[in-house]
């Protein structure tokens, strides 16, 4: 008999509503949720796939204990008594310091992540925290806590009500959208030009986005920073400013801009200065306009400059915090701000090999590999990895892959021996989407409109596995120290936590509970689990919260059960300035540490080189490298080439679908070539997330279609210093037929 059940999907950022077919405890079929309050029925192949996610043959079951190099199965228990042992040990010899904790991408899709994977990080009790951030999205986190006193203040485009849209290194059509959840991104961008509104895509490849445009400008990889100096410069030039409110800096802003007139970066961009003149002119002319930019700018060397000017050009033009413009979102699960705060820094920690500076609680993903294999005092000796694949994922993974081998103690909380779990000693298992209840934690403050959706479980817990908030809050536990026995207590974590959480409200004179028995309280929170009553108490804490009573009609964990398609909470609303947590109460326009590395931007105007750069490329059926072992999502387009424009193929000698070997400075790959000219001349093209080719590893479909590690080619030593992120795109190189390099190759002896 076949039944139906709502679900959040958690593969990417645009957060659609799923409507799953059961049948005998199996999901049997997916497809859009018509009736859900935020993607009303949109759905890509990764959503409709998430049956062959929950149902993979390859995904581990029970939990996995490695001796030398076979893994047996474990019951729980069992686990994590090896867990405990594994650790102490490490710690009892070397410190808290030799343990370092790994977070991947998928963390953020989890309500298991969300509520405790900080918490992991924090009871080791290490500063040896590392996560994907570093490898994406840390340049927009460090350029919003400079400005506006919170990492996690991310301006996004209002785009149902904009009426120009300027896009920088984002293909949100096969990405789904990034930094801005958006269910149906490609029908809001077509539905923006029908209303009359304007699209205009910057990228140096002409994407599926860059097809919806009414304009493509080709740029140089790299140089978004560059042009974005050259609008702003080019609105302080034609006195076309019209800033808005709550702002400080613009006089500063105004001279450090100085060196970046739109004819001093027409070269490094490759656009003409009177393209960079019309953009900045039509963005201050047009009703309302938001300025929006992801990866491509990210994952650069100037990548939080980039980040920081895109918010800067959205203020001048009078768009930030305004409908049509660029708003912050307001999620359920957050308390009204009073737009005031200490501030935000950074490097208050530095990393013990390469001195690289602490941002946000981590350090640099590119530098866990120095870490361990580095000795002296406070060497990694043990990691925790929970959700990641760095060897995949971050430069030099060759490198980590290696130096895992010779780790003391590993553990990962994983569903798949990958590429980087396959060293682990302890394998712990999360069970998969059908039997994990999920609360958007990281998606309502990136959301363009505000909502609130809470998803049960379709399915109850099989025999022999345990639910990831209780994997991660045992783990919690037996990181802090209290171990394996003590950690067995299901809601120990939780109720700790909630009891901190009311402490704090009850003392607080503008909270709706102030001085009411904390006791109480908890007592009348809603939930089967802890972190059910944790979420509970987060919504009725809320912006929109029922209060304990205050507002009879706000919200709680019951209301949203009630409502398995979500609650609709309007569109987004000014903001400023509330979000702010500034120590002036101002969005501090022109930070020092922003203002001065334009002294590098500047002296970067005459380095340009005129070599083949790399850039990366998202693909629909993909996120990363955590899908790729999915039959329905290998097939199509979703294929680990090399894209070559014409000409340059032409020049190299290379034929389309033969093979090419990409070298740089720190490594080589062999891939296929697709000859195409939607890449600009100069710029090749490969994906990330590929290179399943590694032995013992679990993942069958993966394995068979293995493409090649893009970060073979991309340099750990090449960093964005304001944010640590490593460069992914503008990495120079050198291509040759593969059947030449052999020819050429030095023959032995």
């Amino acid at each position: 008999m076949t039944e139906k059940a709502y679900r959040v999907c958690p593969l990417c950022e645009a957060t659609c509503g799923l409507e799953l077919t059961l049948d005998t405890g199996r999901i049997t079929a997916a497809r859009g949720d018509r009736a859900d309050v935020f993607s009303s029925g949109f759905v890509c192949p990764k959503g409709a796939a998430l049956g062959q996610l929950d149902n993979d043959p390859d995904r581990i079951r029970r939990p996995l204990i490695r001796t030398g190099t076979e893994y047996r199965e474990a019951d729980w228990d069992e686990a994590f008594a090896a867990v405990e042992d594994g650790l102490a040990t490490v710690i009892g010899r070397h410190g808290r310091q030799a343990v370092a904790t790994y977070l991947g991408n998928p963390n953020v899709h989890t309500l298991a992540g969300g509520l405790y994977a900080g918490a992991l990080a924090k009871a080791v009790g290490s500063t040896q925290v590392y996560s994907a951030s570093t490898v994406d999205q840390m340049p927009k986190h460090v350029s919003s806590g400079l400005l506006f006193g919170d990492p996690l203040a991310i301006p996004v485009p209002d785009l149902d009500r904009t009426d120009y849209l300027l896009m920088l290194g984002a293909n949100p059509v096969e990405s789904n959208g990034s930094l801005c959840t958006a269910a149906d991104f490609p029908g809001r961008l077509k539905a923006l030009r029908r209303r009359g509104g304007r699209l205009v895509v910057v990228d140096p490849r002409r994407t599926r986005t860059a097809a919806l445009a009414d304009r493509h400008l080709p740029i140089r990889p790299g140089a978004d920073a560059h042009l974005l100096a050259g609008l702003v410069h080019t609105l302080f030039d034609e006195k076309l400013t019209a800033p808005g409110e709550h702002l400080s800096g613009v006089d500063e802003i105004r001279r450090a801009i100085q060196p970046f007139p739109a004819e001093a970066v027409a070269d490094a961009c490759g656009i003409p200065a009177a393209d960079i003149r019309t953009l900045a002119r039509e963005l201050a002319a047009a009703p309302t306009a938001a300025v929006y930019a992801r990866i491509g700018t990210s994952t650069v060397e100037f990548g939080t400059l980039a980040s920081w000017l895109v918010d800067v050009l959205n203020a001048l033009t009078g768009n930030l915090d305004r409908p049509g413009g660029a708003m912050f979102p307001l999620a359920a699960r957050r308390r009204r701000g009073t737009g005031r705060g200490r501030g935000f820094t950074t490097g208050r920690w530095h990393s013990r090999v390469r001195g690289l500076p602490e941002i946000k609680g981590e350090l640099p993903a590119v530098t866990l590999v120095d870490e361990i294999t580095s000795p002296g005092e406070g060497q990694v000796r043990a990691l925790i990895t929970v959700a990641g694949n760095p060897v995949l994922s971050t430069p030099g993974g060759h490198r980590l892959d290696e130096a895992l081998a010779g780790l003391d103690f590993m553990v990962s909380v994983d569903p798949y021996l990958n590429e980087t779990t396959r060293h682990a000693h302890v394998v712990l298992p999360p069970p998969p989407p059908s039997r994990s209840p999920h609360f958007d934690l990281a998606f309502g403050d990136l959301a363009i409109r505000n909502t609130a959706r809470w998803s049960p479980a379709p399915l109850p817990l099989r025999d022999g596995e345990l639910d990831e908030c209780r994997i991660l809050s045992r783990l919690v536990l037996i990181a802090a120290g209290h171990g394996a026995a003590a950690a067995a207590d299901p809601d120990a974590l939780d109720d700790r936590t909630t009891a901190g959480i009311l402490a704090r409200a009850v003392a607080d004179p503008a909270s709706p509970v102030h001085g009411r028995d904390p006791a109480e309280l908890a007592a009348a929170l809603h939930g089967d689990t802890g972190s059910e009553r944790q979420i509970d108490l987060m919504l009725r804490l809320g912006a929109y919260g029922e209060g304990f009573g205050a507002d009879p009609d706000g919200l709680t964990l019951a209301g949203l059960l009630a409502a398995p398609h979500g609650i609709d909470l309007g569109a987004l609303l000014p903001r400023l300035p509330e979000v702010l947590r500034t120590v002036s109460g101002t969005v501090e326009l022109c930070p020092a540490p922003l203002a001065a590395d334009l002294g590098r931007l500047s002296a970067a105007l005459a380095e340009r080189g005129d070599g083949l750069v790399l850039v990366g490329r998202r693909h629909l059926r993909s996120n990363n490298s955590w899908l790729h072992n999915l039959p329905a999502l290998t097939r199509g387009s979703n294929r680990c080439t090399l894209h070559v424009h014409p000409a340059d193929a032409a020049a190299l000698g290379l034929a389309d679908g033969g093979d090419a070997v990409v070298r740089s400075r720190t490594g080589e790959v062999t891939a296929p070539v697709e000859i195409t000219e939607d890449v600009m001349p100069g710029v090749v093209s490969l994906p990330h997330g590929w290179g399943h080719d590694r032995p013992g590893t679990r993942m069958r479909v993966a394995e068979a279609v293995p493409g090649v590690n893009v970060n073979m080619l991309t340099d750990p030593g090449a960093v964005d210093p304001l944010s640590g992120t490593a460069v992914l795109n503008g990495v120079p190189v050198q291509i040759h037929p593969a059947a030449v390099t052999a020819l050429t190759a030095p023959q032995a002896g």
